[in-house]
């Protein structure tokens, strides 16, 4: 308790000079959550692909369509479990600048396909049985406070349907959860049927094609085959794993990680700086008091931890303040933004990794100066005064 009581009024000893470095640790950690959940939104994808999932898109762009004859012959090849197709629809509910992902699919097919969408039996029954059924995540559903047998129109910012009108209507039929946070929640999905009978141009294509494989260890191989066989067709195709595909996605935005990496490499170093200095300072301005203690009996050792003590407690303390409350900004971000990015949280990794980094300032800021106290002789130090 002595040397706690020590470290305390060591760092008030220059009140406004510790605040100012506290604050500046807070301020680089609040950054640090913020940076990664955008990383994590960006990435999510990524993190929810299913590893015996591939994507089959237009090998010229990804809104180039496809023949939806494509799906058959995909499952009729060697190691294909199933398949089925989705198509962008760019929908939207009030605000045509909040779209989000509605897909027109095959309803039957989805729980082969993607078994993380669990949502009770006769919801899905009842899905299957109205063509302009809707199914959407919860989240969604949260998010515009929908509930099971709502109807809503939702409009389409790319197709119109046969008479000119953009509003579709549909009944929402069921919601989704996704097993174990497996699946992204912030999407909704339509019959295709009704999509390809009513809209008014595009009949009988698709965007993408999503293929289950028998053996995830064939993925590759089942890829291959995939495009052989649209190999020199008016419509060639390009083939990768979900994960690969998601993240492909996701670098059309840049390379968010190296970026996010960048920014943070910057921000510690100047940090490690302004810590550091401070820290060194501190120690310059108490020589004459680091010998009297040398004298009545402090060992060189019990210098050099209450030294590094205080650049710990600097360090950590603005690290857990700024981790608070950069995850609360996240957490409210993430609500507020929830259409645009359905990963955008503080998660538990990013926090610790945190904490690992406050420690890790708090040794390298603090290491140089309690080294030189403890190396500090009394006689030296008092010819100083």
């Amino acid at each position: 308790m002595g040397m706690l009581r020590l470290v305390w009024s060591n760092l008030k000893r220059k009140k406004l000079r510790t605040l100012f470095t506290l604050a500046s640790v807070i301020i680089a950690f609040v950054l640090f959550a913020l940076l990664g959940g955008l990383n994590r939104a960006f990435n999510v994808g990524v993190e929810l692909a299913g590893a015996d999932r591939l994507v089959t898109m237009h090998k010229v762009s990804f809104i180039q369509l496809m023949p939806v004859a494509y799906v058959q012959r995909v499952r009729g090849l060697e190691g294909v479990d199933d398949a089925t197709h989705y198509t962008w629809f760019g929908a939207y509910f009030q605000d045509p600048k909040a779209q989000f992902g509605l897909f027109p699919t095959e309803m039957e097919r989805m729980s082969a396909i993607y078994p993380e969408y669990e949502m009770p039996d006769e919801r899905r029954e009842a899905l299957l049985a109205n063509r302009t059924g809707l199914m959407v995540g919860r989240a969604m559903a949260e998010l515009y406070d929908w509930e099971v047998g709502d109807s809503m129109p939702l409009f389409s910012s790319i197709y119109p349907q046969q008479g000119g009108d953009y509003a579709w209507e549909f009944t929402l039929e069921a919601i989704f959860t996704g097993s174990g946070n497996e699946a992204d929640e912030m999407q909704a999905f339509m019959h295709y049927d009704y999509f390809n009978e009513s809209r008014a141009f595009g009949t009988d294509l698709i965007g993408w094609i999503v293929t289950k494989v028998a053996d995830p260890d064939r993925a590759e191989e089942v890829a291959a085959a995939i495009d052989a066989r649209f190999a020199n067709s008016p419509t060639e195709t390009k083939t990768s794993t979900e994960a690969g595909w998601a993240a492909g996605f996701a670098n059309q935005f840049g390379n968010i990680g190296l970026i996010v990496q960048m920014i943070m490499a910057c921000v510690f170093f100047t940090l490690l700086l302004i810590t550091g200095n401070t820290m060194a300072q501190a120690v310059r301005e108490r020589t004459g008091e680091l010998a009297v203690l040398k004298t009545i009996g402090f060992s060189d050792r019990r210098v050099l931890a209450m030294v590094l003590a205080e650049s710990l407690a600097v360090a950590i303390l603005g690290g857990a303040i700024g981790l608070a409350l950069g995850a609360m900004a996240v957490a409210g971000a993430g609500t507020a933004l929830a259409q645009f990015f359905p990963g955008l949280t503080a998660s538990t990794g990013t926090l610790a990794w945190g904490l690992v980094l406050a420690v890790l300032l708090g040794l390298v800021t603090g290491a140089l100066p309690a080294w030189q106290a403890a190396r500090l002789r009394v006689a030296d130090a008092m010819g100083r005064r």
